[in-house]
């Protein structure tokens, strides 16, 4: 099997096809990788709201309507 070529039914499949002991690392490796790509994007967002406050591009406001048109 092409390792650059499984398409996702495949790895479905084969990932059922594994021991439990396997799956569950399996899970715990995936959960671990899912954790640090949500860290990474709250940096990034983090780093550009505070570029953004440093331009004076960044606003805020208490006022519902105000938020909801500024989203």
């Amino acid at each position: 099997m092409d390792e650059l070529n499984v398409d996702f039914n495949t790895l479905v499949d084969t990932m059922y096809s594994l021991p439990l002991e396997d799956r569950l690392e399996l899970k715990e490796l995936l959960e671990h990788n899912i954790a640090d790509s949500r860290r990474d994007e709250i940096t990034k967002n983090i780093k550009a709201s505070k570029k953004a406050l440093k331009n004076g591009s960044l606003k805020f406001s208490s006022d519902i309507t105000e938020l909801k048109r500024m989203v």
